[in-house]
């Protein structure tokens, strides 16, 4: 760790602030409605990502902005597929084959949104690839949840058991996920001249850096979002063969340009791509880069590597596939979120109002990028940032201020919707900026190049 470790503590110490440096929640009825103190993990990372803005405005000679955050702009940013329409309609956040099912002696939580994942659920169940959901509960029914979980896992599929908060943070895997801090910011032995600091403005001080984001779902890309709010070049790279989600995308993809490589044949377009970067953001499960002949720091000597997984690059689940929802369920969100029981005693399962530990998540990551890019800019050193769902799911279940008696979350506000012909998103949650730089471009639809550089002073 280096001198990045006193702002690092910064994210942790920001998180749940209280009094006058921190808005007062919204209402309880807001679309942040939760048991667990969300608002405060949703607030906090943004106030964490504004904060770091304005250190890289200072070190770039420009004044701070004055803090402020509005509440309702923050957590509809947080619930932005709720607000997205597209044609007028609006989005199924979750496939057929996504979510809680009753299981032998549990319940388990699957994820099978993308083709491939459904897939190889499917394969692991030993079902025909058109079975249904009433199939496959029936299926899952005769099988203990803790075989499913383990068979996941062997079959690249996503399944995880329902667990209590107690079996999370006894487990190795919980141990693991809980160590370090939310953001890890680690200096290497590498160093380069880079100069992304002359064509910065004080509302777009990542003017002229250019990263490169190799990221899906939603975590990754916002945090690459929020750093094309900031004036960065952010181009990212999708392999052809891997279906993407529309929606997702069109939500998660503003301000960026979009290109497709193959690593396995298009390899020295993207090392030239990689040798001109400033930052590097991936969302690959631990080693499977590496394992691809990918060096980044050997590539680009002094580049920021930002890392986004699921469970940490640490412990026995280290490598394990995951996604927000799967989080929920194994670290016992799901349970601590179940629905008042009914007049029959029973206890559905719940989720949070909003994929929380993703965007929350997301700024973090983009917060640990921008200081490790002002540090870098004082001492040419390389760094590698680190952030895990799992680890933002631990600050979350420790965290204090819960409200098990809580009003139904509420949609977000339309007033925080921006309308572009015929797509409806969400606005920025920093209150500076009314909209992000453009809608999300055609998928694939760019060349895989920089944009030149600004001209210095324009």
């Amino acid at each position: 760790m280096d001198t990045c470790a006193a702002l690092v503590r910064d994210y942790e110490a920001g998180i749940g602030v209280t009094g006058s440096s921190m808005p007062a929640p919204p209402d309880p009825g807001s679309n942040l409605a939760a048991t667990l103190p969300v608002w405060s993990l949703a607030g906090g990372a943004v106030a964490a990502f504004a904060a770091a803005t304005d250190r890289r405005r200072e070190a770039t000679g420009f004044a701070a902005l004055p803090q402020r955050l509005e509440p309702a702009r923050v957590t509809a940013s947080f619930s932005s597929e709720k607000l997205l329409r597209i044609g007028g309609a609006g989005v199924d956040q979750f496939a057929e084959l996504s979510g809680f099912f009753e299981a032998a002696g549990g319940w388990v939580r699957t994820h099978a949104n993308y083709p491939h994942h459904r897939a190889r659920l499917l394969t692991m169940l030993d079902l025909p690839a058109d079975a249904d959901r009433p199939t496959v509960a029936a299926r899952i029914a005769a099988l203990p949840a803790a075989e499913i979980e383990s068979r996941a896992d062997e079959f690249a599929a996503i399944a995880v058991r329902v667990r209590t908060e107690r079996e999370w943070a006894d487990s190795p895997q919980g141990k693991a996920a809980a160590d370090g801090p939310l953001v890890a910011v680690d200096m290497r032995a590498d160093s380069g001249d880079f100069d992304t600091v002359s064509a910065a403005t004080q509302m777009l001080p990542l003017r002229g850096v250019r990263v490169l984001d190799l990221t899906r779902v939603i975590a990754g890309p916002v945090s690459t979002r929020s750093l094309a709010l900031l004036g960065a070049d952010v181009l990212r790279v999708d392999p052809p063969r891997l279906p993407e989600i529309g929606w997702q995308y069109l939500d998660l993809c503003q301000g960026k340009r979009s290109t497709l490589l193959d690593l396995r044949t298009d390899r020295a377009v993207f090392d030239e791509l990689l040798s001109t970067a400033d930052v590097l953001v991936t969302g690959y499960r631990t080693g499977s880069l590496e394992s691809a002949g990918v060096d980044a720091a050997r590539t680009r000597p002094g580049i920021v590597h930002a890392r986004v997984s699921a469970w940490g690059e640490t412990g026995p689940w280290g490598a394990r596939r995951g996604f927000d929802s799967i989080v929920q369920a194994a670290s016992g969100i799901s349970l601590v979120e179940r629905a008042q029981a009914d007049s029959r005693g029973a206890a559905p399962l719940g989720a949070l109002p909003a994929q929380a530990l993703d965007h929350a998540t997301g700024y973090l990551l983009a917060a640990g990028v921008v200081d490790a890019l002002t540090a870098r800019d004082r001492d040419g050193i390389g760094r590698d940032v680190r952030v895990a769902l799992a680890r933002t799911a631990s600050w979350l279940i420790a965290a204090p201020g819960r409200t098990p008696d809580h009003a139904p979350a509420q949609p977000p506000s339309v007033a925080y919707a921006a309308v572009h012909d015929a797509l409806t998103t969400a606005v920025p949650a920093l209150p500076d900026y009314p909209d992000y730089p453009w809608p999300a471009r055609p998928y694939g639809g760019d060349a895989p190049a920089w944009q030149p550089r600004p001209d210095d002073g324009v």
